[in-house]
Formats: structure tokens, C-alpha cells, sequence
């Protein structure tokens, strides 16, 4: 008897194991194994992997991310579309504009623009955390810059249709086109009633260096370089215009980042690493911590004292490098808070040729500031006037002529 019951002992308690290895299974949020799951599902599942896997904010914007997981494997996706539908819901959970997914062409797409050339209105865009699509900087001499848009503007229509539920990328591809034809946008501007701009497409020259030697009241010779991008030949423009600076006798530097909106992170490290002769430039961090560091190793093209003169339009890279130089006090930064995006995004390929873009980390500053929407203040805040571009840099223009003082006195002090 005592056999017996041993007997049903043990299989009742075999039975329990595997009902709590199953309900363990379903809290875990199991996923049936690769063989069981449709194209279509494979396809959110290898979104959400990643997501998981790399996304910077490891609460996941406050919520269960297992949780988003089950209830979208739950759908019977009748085709790619339907995929597609659950994938952005579920990107759409984390609140952050710049995680998003390419539709294959869309993706196509952002390869070919970044690797050919610029047709379109030259607007540098993002979208406001709290709502609605902002212009970050127009491009120098584009249609855009033509037509008066500012940074902050906000681009409320695009051909009619509002701005409210588009991505970047449909706004992007929306605004792009082939040179000579028309588009109309919507712009809104703090404290001025709505205006439509009408714009003539056009092909969009990145000449992102411009260089001047300049005197001073005292008589002193300043080099002034006007850096609008950091495009790939940025670096090599600068360091040339640096060197032919020096020949002519500059003995002080003004270094113009206004409206300068990015562009390639190792530009703007090996921009700083012109002026740096050693210390850190710009730390990465993830959701683990500090995941990354890039130093200056030198020796600079010139040790010559530097102001940098920012504003409201200076974004990304440009912050990277204002901050470096500031923290490392290289140079001193006059006008006004910078953009404040700080933020670093990896392209992933999926298997169906869609893409994603993921936040994946931060910038932070030499001393640890945080970049993403605080941006980077300067030493002294001079707020600027409206100008026209050929007032940019006379006595018209205040910021340029705060930086001119403020160079004047390091040079009598110097001496």
C-alpha cells in the first residue's frame, strides 16, 4: 500500500512540476520556437529582439516590454502590411521619434540620400518631444534659407496634408524632390500668426567651410571659420583653412557653429582633435553605463586662444564638439543654449529588407553633461537679432562682435 501511494506521489508530483514549469513558461512570455512562427511573426519577434537587445532605455518607456511582445505575436498577420502595422505600434510604445521602422523602400531610400547628392528644400528637421515637426537649421543658400524659415520653426502642412501623424521620414520624403519643382509648407513661429512659404526645389551645395582673416579693433589678426555642416570632407576643409591661417599671422580664432545642425560623428571628433592637444571629447553611453570614450591625442594644428560662437540651431555633432572644447577649457562659447540633441541611433537591416532605427546611446560631455534636450550653454549668452545673411559676422551682428571682445581681452590678459 505505502508502495502504491508512493507511486501516485511521485506522479502527482511530476505532474505539478511540469504545470509550474509551463506557467513559469507563459509569466517568462514564451515564444514558441522559430520552426512555429509565420514570416510575418518572425518578423516582429526579430524587431522586438533588438529592441530589446539595444535600446538605451532599459524600462522601455515604463513598461513591459515581454508584455508588448505577447500581445503582438498574438495577430494572425494575413500579409507584410499587417506586420508592418504591429511593428510601428509597438515602436510608437517607447515615445521616442527616432526609433522607427523603414518600410523597404523607405530604406532604400535613406541609403541612396545619404550617399548621393542633396535635392530638395534644405531643411535639417526633427521632431518636437512634445509634439509636432521643428525645423532644426535650414542649409546655407538652400530654398529654405532663401525663404527666411529659422530654427524652432514648426512645419505644420506639407502640401495640405498636416504634419500631426507623420514620421521624420515621411516628412523628409514628402519635402524631397526633383530640382525646379514647387512645394508649399505651413510654418508656425512663436508669436507670429501661421504663413504659407511657397519653395522651388534644388540641388543643395554643402560647401561646409568658410574662412576670413579678420583685424580686430587693436589691430589683432583673427581667423574666422564658418563650419555650416560636418559633412566627410569637412575635417580636411577646416584643418586647411586652419593652416593657411597660421601663415597669415592669426594669433586668435573664431569658430562659428550657428545653425550648424551635425551631420558625421567622426567629423566633429576629428574637428576637436584639430584644436586638442590631449583629454577627452565626447563619452557614449548605453543603458549599461559609459559604453565608449574617443580622446584627442594630438598635437593641435594651434594652440591659439578660440571662441565658438553657438545658438538655438548648433545641434548634435556641433554640440559634441562646443562641449569638448568647453569642457576641456580650449575655448570659451558665446550666444546662446544649443539644440540639445544627444542622442545615437544604429540602422539595423531585417530580413525582408525593411529597416530599423533604434536609439542605442547618448552623448555626454567631457565633464559628464548630458547633451539630449538640455543642450550646451554658453560661457556668455548673447541672444541674437534677426539677420540676413550678409550682416552675418559685421558690427551688425552682436554675438560675432561679443566673440571679438572676448578674444581682445584673453589676448591684452595674454600679454
Amino acid at each position: 500500500m505505502a508502495l502504491k501511494l508512493g507511486f501516485i506521489y511521485k506522479r502527482f508530483w511530476r505532474l505539478g512540476c511540469l504545470l509550474l514549469l509551463l506557467f513559469g513558461l507563459v509569466l517568462a512570455g514564451y515564444v514558441p520556437p522559430a520552426s512555429a512562427l509565420t514570416p510575418e511573426q518572425k518578423l516582429v519577434y526579430e524587431v522586438w529582439r533588438i529592441v530589446n537587445r539595444s535600446y538605451l532605455d532599459g524600462t522601455f518607456n515604463h513598461q513591459s516590454w515581454l508584455d508588448v511582445r505577447q500581445k503582438a505575436l498574438k495577430g494572425n498577420f494575413a500579409n507584410h502590411e499587417a506586420a508592418y502595422s504591429t511593428i510601428q505600434s509597438m515602436l510608437k510604445s517607447l515615445d521616442d521619434p527616432f526609433t522607427r521602422f523603414l518600410e523597404p523602400e523607405k530604406y532604400r531610400s535613406l541609403q541612396v540620400s545619404t550617399a548621393g547628392e542633396l535635392t530638395g528644400v534644405g531643411l535639417q528637421i526633427t521632431l518636437n518631444p512634445r509634439g509636432g515637426l521643428e525645423v532644426i537649421t535650414p542649409i546655407e543658400d538652400s530654398p529654405a534659407d532663401k525663404a527666411d524659415l529659422k530654427p524652432r520653426d514648426r512645419i505644420l502642412k506639407i502640401e495640405g496634408l498636416s504634419t500631426e501623424n507623420l514620421t521624420l521620414d515621411e516628412a523628409a520624403a514628402r519635402m524631397r524632390g526633383s530640382r525646379g519643382s514647387v512645394i508649399t509648407l505651413l510654418i508656425g513661429r512663436e508669436g507670429e500668426k501661421d504663413r504659407e512659404v511657397i519653395l522651388v526645389r534644388d540641388r543643395i551645395a554643402l560647401n561646409p567651410v568658410v574662412s576670413d582673416l579678420r583685424l580686430s579693433p587693436e589691430g589683432t589678426k583673427i581667423g574666422y571659420l564658418s563650419l555650416s555642416q560636418f559633412s566627410a570632407n569637412a575635417v580636411t576643409d577646416l584643418a586647411h583653412a586652419i593652416s593657411i591661417l597660421e601663415k597669415k599671422g592669426a594669433s586668435a580664432y573664431i569658430l562659428d557653429l550657428r545653425n550648424n545642425p551635425g551631420g558625421l560623428l567622426q567629423a566633429g571628433i576629428e574637428i576637436a582633435r584639430l584644436w586638442l592637444d590631449s583629454g577627452t571629447i565626447v563619452y557614449t553611453a548605453n543603458r549599461q553605463g559609459i559604453q565608449g570614450t574617443y580622446e584627442a591625442f594630438g598635437p593641435a594644428l594651434t594652440t591659439d586662444p578660440l571662441v565658438i560662437i553657438v545658438n538655438q540651431g548648433t545641434a548634435s555633432a556641433s554640440e559634441i564638439l562646443a562641449g569638448a572644447l568647453q569642457d576641456n577649457h580650449r575655448a570659451q562659447l558665446v550666444g546662446e543654449t544649443t539644440f540639445g540633441k544627444g542622442l545615437i541611433q544604429s540602422l539595423f537591416e531585417l530580413s525582408d529588407g525593411s529597416g530599423l532605427a533604434v536609439t542605442i546611446a547618448k552623448y555626454e560631455t567631457p565633464n559628464h553633461r548630458d547633451i539630449n534636450k538640455l543642450g550646451i550653454k554658453p560661457d556668455q549668452i548673447i541672444p541674437q537679432t534677426s539677420l540676413n545673411r550678409e550682416q552675418i559676422g559685421t558690427k551688425a551682428d552682436v554675438q560675432y562682435q561679443a566673440a571679438i571682445e572676448l578674444l581682445s581681452k584673453k589676448l591684452v590678459m595674454g600679454h
